[in-house]
């Protein structure tokens, strides 16, 4: 029988899913749920990858601009399909939505290959980006909801370095079909290729369960008790010897609460957790502006700046990818060990000091198309790490009952705030064919990230090692 919104209750469901040794099930979870930040670094990178291509008068003859336009309607899509699909998986559950999403990244991509000008390029564009911002709200919430709190950290990390796989996956498509095909046919087989990588996911996760804590939440304690038994049924037939697993922790105390106001979420991010919401905002807004504005338009100035031939781009981006993806891997640890707030600063404070001095490299001609990506890759060996605790920040700092609208509504500001303009202000700059211009692009990506570091700094939350319930009974303002 279904609680009633405002019942109080005891559960020892959460205990339960914190406990479970890390099993072949998490990684299914993993695996079938990660793949949103790999499926987000391969589109990044195959319209980074491609612009040059795009540019040229057998394509869609786009200008340096309109290739920077496109970025932005992806990113603009991106923030409606997060606060549209976050509202959608705090109401109708994590499950429902992320296939849901899913199924329109599928469809806008494979159009994007059927695109004839710049205008349905960017319509498709658009509904791609808004497919991959309902992911990041329904797949965020799922993954803390089901990962245990002991290694949550070092987890959601690894999981958003995953974009940097898709990166390389990307740029090998680019580099291989933009080589061996006519121009006006490789972009198009790229976005097809892109497409079918993410249709091989979609009956994988129609087998990861919807999280019990959303179900408890919502009253749906029978269907809560009946996916944690299953879910300790595969956890225990490989690895049966329980006396091995954590001690369980004694029940929780929750509040079925139905269905969360627009008012009831303003209330919990502007007054209650009024200092997380502002380290939520500057970590968001910083990377958003760093990544997006080096990243989109990287291709354009190998291109530009050091004459690297479009179809050889994809070449440097594959080192850049590697050095992203190991930074995460290797120090999440620390984010669960040393703690939040230490490596978030020092990740933020790091990255935004070598963020400048490489753009003061470029600009002194310090550095070719070799080494300028040489450098690139040990910054964001550090910023990928940056960024994907912003994410993971967001994800585990608010209530269970309105995550899915908390990730969407810091994903959409801190992606509007700094991500659309970054791109659109690059490729202007890049229009110019200054080097100095660029640089002063990077300057203000640096010092939004220095500035995010000293409010982590200053307000991080410990979170490592402690259950969401817990987090969540922190007293407002706990740093």
């Amino acid at each position: 029988m279904a609680r009633a919104a405002g019942t109080r209750f005891a559960s020892d469901i959460p205990p339960r899913l914190d406990r479970l040794p890390w099993s072949p099930w998490h990684w299914r979870v993993v695996v079938a749920l990660g793949i949103t930040w790999m499926l987000d670094g391969l589109e990044v990178t195959l319209v980074g990858a491609i612009g040059p291509a795009l540019t040229e008068p057998g394509t869609l003859h786009l200008t340096t601009a309109q290739i920077g336009g496109g970025a932005t309607a992806y990113l603009l899509g991106a923030v409606v399909g997060a606060l549209v699909f976050g509202r959608l998986t705090d109401l109708f559950g994590r499950k429902r939505l992320f296939l849901v999403t899913l199924a329109v990244y599928l469809t806008a991509t494979l159009a994007s290959g059927l695109s004839f000008d710049f205008t349905s390029f960017a319509v498709c564009r658009f509904v791609t980006g808004a497919g991959i911002g309902g992911e990041y709200s329904a797949v965020n919430s799922a993954v803390d909801e089901l990962i245990p709190a002991r290694v949550r950290g070092h987890a959601d990390l690894a999981i958003n370095s995953t974009y940097w796989l898709g990166t390389v996956v990307g740029a090998l498509l680019a580099f291989g079909l933009l080589g061996a095909l006519p121009p006006d046919v490789g972009w198009r087989c790229v976005f097809v290729l892109g497409a079918a990588l993410g249709a091989s996911v979609l009956l994988l996760r129609r087998h990861v369960p919807e999280s019990p804590r959303w179900l408890l939440l919502h009253g749906r304690d029978d269907e809560a008790e009946t996916i944690m038994r299953a879910i300790e049924g595969e956890v225990r037939a490989a690895d049966p010897d329980q006396a091995t697993w954590p001690p369980p922790a004694p029940p929780v105390a929750l509040e079925a609460k139905g269905r969360v106001t627009f008012a009831a979420i303003a209330r919990v991010l502007l007054r209650h957790h009024r200092r997380r919401t502002w380290l939520g905002l500057s970590l968001m807004i910083a990377q958003a502006f760093a990544y997006n504005g080096v990243f989109f338009t990287y291709a354009l100035v190998l291109n530009k700046l050091y004459g690297v031939p479009s179809g050889r781009i994809g070449l440097y981006l594959i080192p850049f990818g590697l050095g992203n993806l190991a930074g995460p891997i290797l120090l999440g640890s620390l984010f669960d060990r040393v703690g939040r707030r230490a490596m978030i600063a020092a990740t933020y404070l790091t990255s935004g000091g070598l963020i400048a001095l490489t753009g003061f490299g470029m600009t002194r001609g310090w550095f070719d198309a070799t080494t300028q990506t040489a450098m690139w890759c040990g910054v964001f060996f550090v910023a990928s790490a940056a960024a994907s605790s912003a994410y993971l920040t967001v994800s585990e700092l608010f209530p269970v009952e309105l995550r899915g609208m908390a990730i969407a509504l810091f994903f959409a500001v801190g992606t509007g705030a700094g991500g659309v303009a970054a791109p659109a202000l690059f490729g202007a700059l890049l229009e110019r064919g200054d080097r100095a211009g660029v640089f002063v692009g990077y300057l203000v990506g640096a010092a939004l990230m220095v500035a995010a570091g000293g409010v982590a700094a200053a307000i991080g939350v410990p979170a490592e090692r402690r259950s969401l319930e817990a987090i969540n009974a922190l007293p407002p303002g706990t740093t």
